[in-house]
């Protein structure tokens, strides 16, 4: 191998165990080396064989190279073009996962519309063929069928797969109605810093499940004498936490009533796919949930989720950035008012369609216009909240818009232990983001973006963030080890690419 290989490889490397916050001791200590050979690995000083690689990937949980496929790894960006036309928001993609675990309470067929092909799908579909379930891209490869076989094989579980999501955790729910007694191994994703899953276990602990953690999995036990006799309260109002409860919920043979819950896009969603399951399902939209659930769900079952307001954020945010005129169609506006409003206080200039329904019959949709504005910084900080507040998956994109805002903006992304720490990526684009501590960043606007080659931060919104700005950045810029964005967005570089970004995929090696 040649040495400006090693080099690069080095790297990279590098980068990933920068990103994730380790040292180079924590790095020799998972591969069981020394920190002075992971040194040299790094300066490019230490021949290094494929097989050390792929271990240094998997520790790092980054794809530092790819063989044997033909996948894009890293993106080159050339800045400083003007987006223009009109692009569709897809389906939801924190939707679609949900839908997928909720497709374990069915014995019968469901059909899901339009779901995002994103890698976060495909890990969940690998872990569910690995288990017994038969899928299969039907219409083109447009839509999902899903068919459950009548028993579960855990013992085959792609522990691989799981381990790369988050979203695995939503088995819990389904399957404390399947069998007695389980393994899951423990949920992956994102590298958001410690999220505890102790408000799961504290709500399905009142359907009987217990839940011991240990070596790297999840050993669940299930007394069918215990039963929710009283209104189940989360501790935490969270989206998959009340996605488990409302799964549990479904086919427990009686009413089920959840508070605190949330009532989000992707948990509304749920509740309207657990209608077509025969689940009745009382007040959707709102933080108490009634379940009615029913002890056998065997039906064929055809399921339109709605789109989502994340990848609509996104989509704003490119047009803010880049300083372009663009439609975005098929907004879940429910969803962003409120990012809505802070944008029209910043001086925004927009307009949208009259609402039309999405194909689930539910969601309000409309078709918004951005064009080219002077924003000024808000007079008051960014910060997330439970829905109906500014949503927390859409709080990367303001530091992006705030960067290009004249004056100061305060973002404070509280929910994660140390997200906002990726968003000082954005400096070495040419932003002036300080970092107050891991929660809050101040950006100083306007900022002119300059070219760089960086690594893709191992978030996903942040990743995204870091993208816009590349492609307002004149001259040319790449982006490395994109699989955190191929996570939640479906072709995002050809689809910009679609309204006139001019993004290349490429692999090194």
């Amino acid at each position: 191998m040649a040495d400006d290989y090693l080099v690069r490889i080095g790297k990279l490397i590098r980068d990933a165990r920068q990103h994730r916050g380790w040292t180079q001791s924590q790095l020799a200590e998972a591969l069981g080396t020394s920190q002075s050979a992971v040194n040299r690995i790094e300066r490019g000083n230490q021949n290094i064989s494929l097989e050390m690689i792929a271990r240094i990937g998997e520790a790092l949980d980054s794809e530092i190279v790819s063989l044997g496929y033909a996948g894009p790894m890293h993106l080159r960006v050339v800045g400083g073009r003007r987006l223009s036309g009109a692009i569709d928001v897809k389906t939801s993609k924190n939707a679609c996962v949900a839908l997928l675990c909720a497709s374990l309470l069915n014995q019968g067929r469901t059909v899901l519309r339009r779901v995002a092909r994103i890698e976060e799908v495909y890990r969940l579909l690998e872990v569910l063929g690995s288990i017994g379930v038969r899928t299969r891209w039907i219409n083109d490869g447009v839509d999902l069928e899903i068919v459950p076989p009548a028993e579960l094989d855990l013992a085959a579980i792609d522990a691989d797969a799981a381990r790369r999501t988050r979203s695995i955790i939503m088995f819990l729910g389904p399957l404390l109605h399947r069998m007695d007694h389980f393994k899951l191994p423990y949920a992956g994703g994102c590298d958001l810093g410690t999220r505890t899953v102790e408000p799961h276990m504290i709500a399905l602990r009142r359907f009987g499940l217990d839940i011991a953690a240990t070596e790297g999995q999840y050993h669940g036990m299930v007394d069918r004498s215990v039963r929710p006799e009283r209104p189940i309260v989360l501790t935490e109002r969270g989206d998959t936490v009340t996605e488990n409860a409302l799964l549990a919920a479904a086919r427990h043979d009686g009413t089920t009533v959840i508070r605190n819950a949330s009532s989000n896009y992707m948990v509304q969603d749920l509740c309207f796919f657990l209608e077509a399951l025969g689940v009745k399902v009382d007040g959707i939209g709102t933080t108490t949930l009634t379940v009615h659930g029913v002890p056998t769900i065997d039906v064929d079952v055809d399921y339109s989720p709605s789109e989502d307001p994340v990848e609509a954020m996104s989509l704003v945010a490119a047009a803010v950035v880049t300083e372009s005129q663009l439609t975005v169609r098929r907004v879940p506006i429910e969803f962003l008012e409120i990012e809505l409003a802070v944008l029209e206080e910043m001086g925004l200039d927009h307009d949208r369609t009259p609402e039309y329904f999405a194909d689930n019959g539910r969601t309000r949709l409309v078709d918004l216009t951005v064009r080219p504005s002077k924003l000024e910084a808000p007079i008051d900080k960014i910060h997330p909240m439970p829905f109906p507040g500014l949503n927390i998956d859409n709080v990367p994109f303001f530091a992006a818009i705030a960067a290009v805002a004249q004056g100061q903006t305060l973002i404070h992304d509280w929910v994660y232990d140390n997200r906002a720490i990726y968003l000082t990526d954005l400096n070495r684009l040419g932003g002036r983001l300080q970092l107050l501590d891991p929660h809050r960043v101040l950006v100083e606007g306007p900022t002119r973006w300059r070219a760089a080659e960086m690594m893709c931060p191992p978030a996903l919104r942040p990743a995204v963030v870091v993208l816009l700005a590349m492609m307002a950045a004149e001259g040319t810029s790449v982006l490395r080890n994109v699989y955190v964005i191929n996570r939640g967005y479906e072709d995002l570089a050809e689809r910009l690419n679609s309204i006139g970004a001019q993004i290349e995929t490429f692999r090194d090696i």
